[in-house]
């Protein structure tokens, strides 16, 4: 289908506008936008969208999230810090979504900080996909800390293919120390597996400790490449083999050059899950 028109610019002092330009009145909405870097400003951007959808007297609007910004803000973790991930939920229903897609949830939970119903869909399909097609069975599945031991745990099953979680302790906000593994990796091909890859400092030291308890070499698989700061030149400086990711946050014109990153699509399974919402089938396949 084409892409519905929509006027997207900002003033000199920053201010967002927001024109629509196709007639959307009865019609069911989805829109498409992932709050990644600059984050705050995606996020404003979808709020106004969905606002003027609303105002527009669009029958039904469903955002579609590929990646969720403030995800990793869901509880709190000190005194006097927001829950930042129930606030961008609560903001995003008050402009006037009626339902969200999302992907790979950092945190399960979140979906209980809506009001509206929530389809958080998983890139495992797509992942497995490359995974059987450009790997031997001789592979162990890593989970770069305890908290993804679950997501690493269904993948394994799926692959037949054996367990390892790094033990980390992290000292401080984006940064991780790589302490030990768990599991055997001796001698086989470890793919770790996270929700995402932010400035890489947990990936490239697990990279090292599994490479020291004897695995042959090491890839890795995420469903979102935030990639900031250093999180390029740790990839191309570590012994890391390839970093399979999806396209649910665009590539950076320096991760995009990097040979290292490899690039799957989840367009198919995200027009699946709109085709199906607009029909009010059943979504449930989608999420195995």
């Amino acid at each position: 289908m084409p892409l519905g028109g929509a006027k997207v610019t900002t003033f000199s002092d920053g201010e967002i506008q927001i024109e629509i330009e196709d007639n959307v009145r009865t019609k069911d909405v989805f829109i498409i936008q992932s709050t990644c870097n600059p984050v705050s400003h995606h996020l404003m951007e979808l709020l106004l969208m969905i606002d003027a959808m609303k105002r527009a007297s669009a029958s039904r609007i469903t955002a579609v999230i590929p990646y969720y910004g403030y995800a990793r803000q869901d509880k709190k973790v000190a005194p006097r810090v927001p829950i930042s991930a129930k606030l961008v939920a609560d903001l995003i229903t008050t402009a006037g979504a009626n339902r969200i897609i999302t992907l790979d949830l950092h945190a399960g939970q979140i979906q209980g900080f809506f009001n509206i119903p929530v389809d958080n869909l998983f890139a495992a399909p797509v992942i497995l996909r490359y995974i059987r097609k450009n790997f031997s069975n001789d592979i162990v599945v890593v989970s770069p800390d305890a908290g993804g031991v679950e997501r690493a745990r269904a993948f394994a099953k799926r692959l037949d293919a054996s367990l390892a979680i790094v033990d980390k302790r992290r000292s401080a906000p984006n940064e991780a120390k790589a302490m030990a593994v768990i599991g055997n990796v001796k001698d086989k091909t470890a793919i770790i597996l996270d929700d995402m890859v932010d400035t890489a400092g947990t990936l490239t030291e697990a990279v090292g400790v599994l490479l020291k308890n004897g695995a042959t070499e090491v890839h890795a698989c995420c469903a979102h490449a935030v990639l900031s700061g250093p999180a390029i030149g740790r990839i191309q400086q570590s012994q890391l083999k390839s970093l399979m990711v999806t396209d649910t946050i665009p590539l950076t014109a320096e991760a995009a050059a990097c040979d290292k990153i490899k690039m799957l699509s989840i367009a198919e399974l995200v027009g699946e899950a709109i085709i199906r919402s607009n029909r009010g089938d059943s979504v449930t396949s989608l999420f195995v």
